[in-house]
């Protein structure tokens, strides 16, 4: 017993257990092999490295079809086809995406307008392009009708129309349906609407460092021939402006549109809507 005592007091007593592997609680839940799929898709994404992440996107899809994140996957594979500009497998993507989580409000009306997207750029190009794009302008969302329909009028379809129409209601789209529309030589601007625009007449006379400006309401745009020399108003006719037409003419284009301009040795003016 005594030799026991000295041998443990010679050697520093008893070697200590191992120390205890940290508990699960301690070092923080271990990544699962799914998460690690979509870590390594979305930083692919983050890099720009488009192929690369719709490749992953898929490996997860197929490796975890049933997983609650497969709505989040299925969506960035369809963006991450869009941004790698392979415009046909992004908006197959997109109904895949929209067919398997209808429930889905926000991704699903994002997914929507991305892929009327794809479908315009692919018009004439793809025989499921322009029939989409149909069908969206039946969509329940305003916006995602209003984007189709300016989708369409990129080629002149006369079916864009009514939906140009819808978008001049709304204070995002109504300048761009506004110059669809007279693009397509169709009225866009309703009556009521002209009263909130109004003509802005800049004139600069020659070898005068200051810009004179005129404010005229629209319904008032006939005067402004009274600010034109002669010489500017022959000029205006033969370059095709409507003088007695002004009014209807301002009133199909969108704020920030030059309705005239002319000038000769005297001045020149510059006329736009606002």
């Amino acid at each position: 017993m005594i030799a026991l005592v000295l041998t443990l007091a010679l050697s520093g007593g008893p070697s200590p257990d191992p120390a205890p592997e940290p508990s699960a609680a301690v070092a923080g839940p271990r990544e699962s092999a799914a998460d690690g799929l979509l870590r390594e898709a979305k930083n692919l994404r983050y890099a720009q490295r488009w192929f690369e992440a719709a490749a992953a996107y898929r490996a997860f899809l197929a490796a975890h079809p049933d997983s609650p994140r497969s709505a989040e996957a299925r969506f960035w594979l369809a963006a991450s086809l869009e941004s790698d500009q392979r415009w046909d497998e992004a908006a197959e993507a997109y109904t895949a995406f929209l067919d398997a989580h209808p429930d889905q409000r926000l991704l699903g009306k994002e997914a929507r307008m991305n892929r009327v997207r794809c479908w315009g750029i692919r018009q004439g190009q793809h025989p499921r392009a322009t029939p989409g794009l149909l069908e969206a302008l039946k969509d329940p969302n305003l916006d995602v009708q209003v984007a189709a329909a300016l989708q369409l009028a990129k080629v002149c379809d006369p079916r864009a129309a009514d939906g140009l129409r819808k978008g001049l209601q709304v204070p995002g789209y109504a300048d761009a349906c506004a110059s669809a529309l007279a693009t397509m030589g169709l009225k866009s601007v309703p009556a009521r609407d002209r009263q909130a625009r109004f003509l802005v007449i800049r004139i600069k006379e020659t070898g005068k460092p200051d810009t004179i400006t005129i404010r005229l309401a629209l319904s008032l745009a006939r005067a402004v021939g009274n600010y034109l020399t002669d010489a500017q108003i022959r000029q205006a006719r033969t370059k095709g402006f409507d003088l007695e037409g002004l009014t209807d003419q301002a009133a199909s284009l969108p704020r920030g549109s030059v309705l005239l301009s002319v000038d000769d040795a005297k001045s020149s003016v510059k006329v736009t809507v606002e």
